[in-house]
Order: C-alpha cells, then structure tokens, then sequence
C-alpha cells in the first residue's frame, strides 16, 4: 500500500504542479460463497482484500474534473459537471468515473470538480469488477466536499453508475463489500434487504486465490436464465424461493433452467449455512459447503472449466478437511491454514502447468476494511 500511496501522491505532484490534499482507497472483492445468488438478491459471505485502488486528490474552485490513471498508462480524461456528462470517451475506466460522478449528481449531491491521480495493484483478470473504481471515486468526493453520503449509498450509487454507464446489469455485492467491509471479517448481505452480519475470519486462516489463466463469463446468460426461472414461478427473483416451491414447478421448466435455479437456490441456504460455520471456526463444515458450491456451479450452472476443476481438487487433496476451496468468478478462492500456505503453493505451481500448459498466478491476501480516507496532507 505504501508504495501505492506514494505514486499516487508524487505524480500528483508532478502532472498538476501542486501537491494532492487527501489519500482515498477502495479495496476489491472476494465472494468466499454465495456465486452467481448476488444477481437474484440472494445472500452472500464476501471480504475486502489488501489488493485497491488508490487515489490522490484535491478540490478544484470550478467544476472540472480531471483523472489520470497511473493504472492504465497514463492515459488522461477531462469532463465538466456544469454539462450533461457524456460517455463518448473510449476508455472503460474512464466512463466508469463519469458515470459515477453522474450518479452523486443525479442523487442529489452537491460538488465541485477535482483533480484525481488513481492507481491499484488488483492484478488483471481477478477480483475482475469495476466496483472499486467506482466506489474509490465517491469516496474521494465524500472525503474532499464532506458529502453527507453513508457508505451504502456510494455503494448504490457505484451499482447504478455500473448497470447504467458500463452497461453491465450487475448486483449490489462488489460495490457493498468495497464500500463497507471490515478487517479480518467477511459479510453476509442479504442482497434485497441489504442486511448485513459481520462474521470474523478464524486468525489461522488464510485467503488465497489462485487464477488459471482463462477469461471467460456466463453472467449475461445465467442472469436471463434466472430472470425466465423467476417469471414462471411469479416472483420478482429467486431470492425467496424454496427447492421444494421449484420442484412443485419442475414441468413448467426446461430442465437446464430448472437446474440454473436449483444452484442459486441452493447457494444462497449455502451462504447463511457458511456464515455460521465461520462464526464457530468450524472449517471442516466450512470446506463442505465451498465444496457443495463448486460441485453446484459444475453441474447444474454449468460455468467452471476443466482447468479451474483441476486446481480446485489440488487445493483440496492438500488441505483436507482443514478448509475449503471453491470457484470464485472465474478464479479459484481457498480458505487454509497459514501453516499449509507454502505446501499448496507448491503443489499448484509442480502440478497445474504440468498438466494444462498454463501458468497460474497465487495472491495470499487477507480481509481488509472497506472503502476509507487514509491520510490528509498538511500543505
């Protein structure tokens, strides 16, 4: 993090030829379980980690905005808030900005524009949601105008920028868990009512993710499949829905959708179950469930890769019942042992591109606060 801070704040410096006046952070997301539930307001146990975005900023005395992103090359964007803001720029990361500054202004909030110098370590292709940009940019123009804004709503707020701007019908979960997580815990969020339970992570547990190296996503598809489950049984989502009200319905429904169903129905029992073996540090529970996920998400949501299996079985043939393991959008999440960290490591790096040819890449990460200001620079 030091570092980060310190590139943030020295470009800063040096691109806009005076020093920034605040340090902002917003952190990425791990879904522990809960996968593919989000969408229907189901429930998920998701943490922070120590991998974010960060940012260096000031107040301006107009209503320009102005970003470079250390992140992407130094590329630049430039837009007024005095005009409709417009998403003719070609950069993602850049539309993702605007949009949120869109968001705060249509929600009633009141600022003037900013310069903002942002960079991150969330390696590419994991933690892969857009979340933490948009969630480090609210709390950057909270922190700079002392906006009276809770932290869920930059999380809502960071939602309809996502679902409106990048055009991604997504759920609450990543912006939520960026905007409000706590250290050394994971949440359980009940994604309709936005309830939340805070659950500590056993001190001798570690997180590791381990990504593949695939690129694929089934989100848009699944999503539709679940929305077509929910009309058929006249409910707005599967939220509610019990296994036994979608047996009663099994002859309404083609049977892949009536298996897309059955995974976000039980995943989301799955999520609640998890939440309380991780509150009794009951990790050989713990690994049943991430396993039950992930032989969810194989066969009946039909979105892992034989390559994800793969590393998945590894984890567990070194672990036992000391933890769990499970596919997590599109990488694959542990929880282990500290003690057992170095043994799976090495397993995975002997026998993963032995067996694919692919080269995997391992984080050990830990659950970390949400969204915050880190430190205001006396000038």
């Amino acid at each position: 993090m030091n570092t980060l801070i310190a590139d943030v704040k020295n470009t800063f410096t040096l691109h806009y030829g005076y020093p920034a006046t605040h340090i902002i952070q917003a952190p990425g997301v791990v879904n522990l379980i809960g996968e593919y539930s989000d969408y229907s307001q189901g429930r998920v146990l998701s943490c922070a980690l120590n991998y974010q975005v960060m940012v260096a900023a000031a107040r301006r005395s107009d209503n320009i905005v102005r970003v470079m992103s250390l992140a992407h090359g130094k590329q630049e964007d430039q837009f007024t808030l005095s005009k409709e803001i417009e998403y003719h720029c070609e950069w993602s990361w850049a539309k993702a900005i605007r949009g949120m500054a869109k968001a705060l202004l249509e929600r009633g909030y009141q600022f003037q524009g900013a310069d903002i110098v942002l960079s991150g370590n969330i390696p590419q292709g994991v933690l892969l949601s857009s979340a933490p940009l948009q969630v480090v940019i609210g709390q950057s123009l909270k922190t700079l105008y002392a906006l009276n804004i809770s932290q869920v709503d930059i999380a809502l707020a960071a939602q309809q920028a996502e679902n409106e701007v990048v055009a991604a019908n997504t759920s609450i979960m990543d912006p939520f868990i960026s905007a409000c997580a706590e250290k050394d815990h994971a949440l359980l969020l009940d994604g309709r009512s936005l309830n939340t339970q805070s659950i500590a992570i056993p001190e001798n547990i570690a997180i590791m993710i381990i990504k593949p190296d695939l690129v694929s996503s089934e989100y848009p598809s699944r999503r539709l499949q679940c929305a077509a489950v929910a009309k058929v049984l006249s409910v707005p989502t599967l939220h509610d829905v019990s296994i036994e009200q979608l047996n009663n319905h099994l002859n309404e429904l083609h049977p892949e959708l009536a298996k897309r169903a059955r995974h976000v129905i039980s995943e989301n029992a799955r999520a609640v179950q998890a939440a309380d073996a991780l509150r009794r540090a009951d990790m050989k529970l713990m690994g049943q469930l991430m396993a039950e996920s992930h032989i969810s998400m194989r066969d009946d949501f039909a979105i892992t890769a034989p390559e994800i299996d793969l590393l998945v079985d590894m984890v567990k043939a070194e672990i036992g019942e000391q933890g769990g393991v499970r596919m997590a959008g599109g990488c694959v999440v542990a929880l282990l042992p500290r003690d057992l960290v170095k043994q799976v490591k090495s397993a995975i790096v002997r026998q993963y591109k032995a067996a694919t040819g692919l080269q995997e890449s391992i984080y050990l990460c830990r659950a970390e606060d949400g969204a915050r200001h880190i430190i205001t620079i006396r000038n």
